[in-house]
């Protein structure tokens, strides 16, 4: 079978794989010049089932609003900009505001997220793909008494959902990473481990899961602009592009954030907006001052990854349409916080600032699966566990393709749970 794979993120790249591995001739459209150049090219680098909690909380409208005001939050949300399409996501979004849909959507969110670290552990093992991973886990810190809480109430849920942590005091916290050993003299108060999770450099995953699939006989043409999605008698017929045209049996839009634009001339409305992370990467120049594992700072919503002799710190939220453009203002909280934590590990001078958007659902679950046209599939949506999912939404859109029956179950994954007003 023929299939298209449109984009080339470490999601686009890895369901490549497994389709080329399947036998399908596939051939990959993106417009930059390689692999992961876009949100996948210096995120978190967490492959973290543990951040399975949805954005949206029964507290979060009302923290959101006290954000608004603050141009370095963790979350910027300016709904005053004439901007529908946030406006429509706002709506959902906060309609999912409530516990019972919180319960729904991290059941939903923790079901691909844990399938899929399974399924990359087990492409590590078949093919020894390399990407600087590191395999001990996650370590949450928590540097106030009530983000603490608030930490171990949500790990008792995820405990049931079949997600279990460690909850650690802020020595034992120094006993799984040294170099914490400055915020444990200062703020530190606890920790919640993550110890099945890992963390390691998507973008060169990217690159490396393509060239497998190359080898299975997969092509990627890059410097390719997807115009428009042909349909007749409810198929995709041909994908037009900048350089001519493409035919197919079959069709998987992997575009991220871009994939609503696409979308919505087949009259397939995916309620994806974007939401922009920051980044900086930094030069490690004390090895033992900087963390070994990967953290997360809960109380200041940053993640902390080493990938060799670097180290990548990443997030904050801003929902700001498709605006590439880096706020200084934003970067800013990051080197500060990484200074705060671990000052010996580098000077924080020379930084490679980076931001991405994230294409992010009002219920933080990927639209994954099928759609009314039958040869059109969708792996989209993934918010910011992009990475920690690529492996299980790109195996799941495989065995629908060759007629499988995926081995999770796909309620509420796919598009129709969402409904055009």
């Amino acid at each position: 079978m023929k299939v298209l794979v449109l984009g080339a993120g470490v999601v686009g790249a890895t369901t490549a794989y497994f389709l080329a591995r399947d036998g399908h001739s596939v051939t990959v459209l993106d417009r930059e010049p390689r692999p992961g150049m876009e949100t996948s090219f210096a995120n978190g680098a967490q492959i973290s089932a543990c951040h399975a909690k949805p954005w949206a909380g029964p507290g979060v409208p009302k923290q959101a609003f006290l954000w608004m005001f603050k141009p370095d939050a963790p979350l910027l949300f300016k709904p005053w900009r004439y901007d529908p399409s946030l406006w429509s996501w706002g709506l959902k979004f906060l309609r999912n505001c409530t516990s019972t849909r919180e319960h729904v959507n991290m059941d939903r969110t923790l079901r691909i997220a844990l399938y899929s670290r399974a399924v990359l552990k087990a492409v590590r093992q078949r093919t020894n793909i390399q990407y600087d991973q590191v395999t001990s886990g996650i370590l949450h810190i928590y540097r106030n008494a009530e983000s603490f809480e608030e930490g171990r109430t949500t790990a008792a849920k995820l405990q049931q959902l079949g997600l279990p942590q460690d909850i650690l005091s802020p020595q034992e916290c120094v006993g799984v990473d040294a170099a914490l050993e400055h915020a444990a003299k200062t703020d530190l108060v606890g920790g919640l481990l993550s110890p099945e999770d890992e963390s390691g450099d998507a973008h060169r995953f990217s690159i490396e899961i393509s060239k497998l699939a190359i080898e299975h006989g997969a092509t990627f043409d890059f410097g390719v602009t997807i115009k428009k999605l042909e349909a007749q008698n409810g198929r995709i017929t041909r994908v037009i592009t900048d350089r001519g045209e493409e035919s197919c049996d079959a069709v998987v839009v992997a575009l991220g954030s871009y994939s609503p634009r696409l979308a919505a001339d087949l009259n397939l409305f995916l309620p994806i907006y974007p939401a922009k992370g920051y980044s900086i990467s930094v030069e490690i120049e004390n090895p033992s001052a900087a963390p070994t594992i990967s953290i997360t700072d809960e109380s200041a919503f940053m993640v902390f990854s080493r990938l060799g002799n670097k180290m990548r710190v990443a997030g904050t939220a801003e929902l700001a349409g498709w605006d590439l453009s880096i706020n200084p203002v934003r970067v800013e909280p990051l080197r500060r916080n990484a200074a705060s934590l671990f000052p010996d590990a580098a000077s924080y001078q020379n930084l490679s600032p980076w931001c991405g958007l994230r294409p992010a659902t009002p219920d933080s679950v990927p639209i994954l699966g099928a759609t009314p046209y039958e040869n059109l599939f969708l792996n989209t949506g993934h918010g910011t566990l992009g990475w920690t999912m690529a492996c299980g939404s790109g195996q799941v859109i495989a065995d629908l393709i060759a007629g499988r029956t995926p081995e999770i179950d796909l309620e509420g994954l796919g598009l129709d749970r969402f409904s055009r007003p």
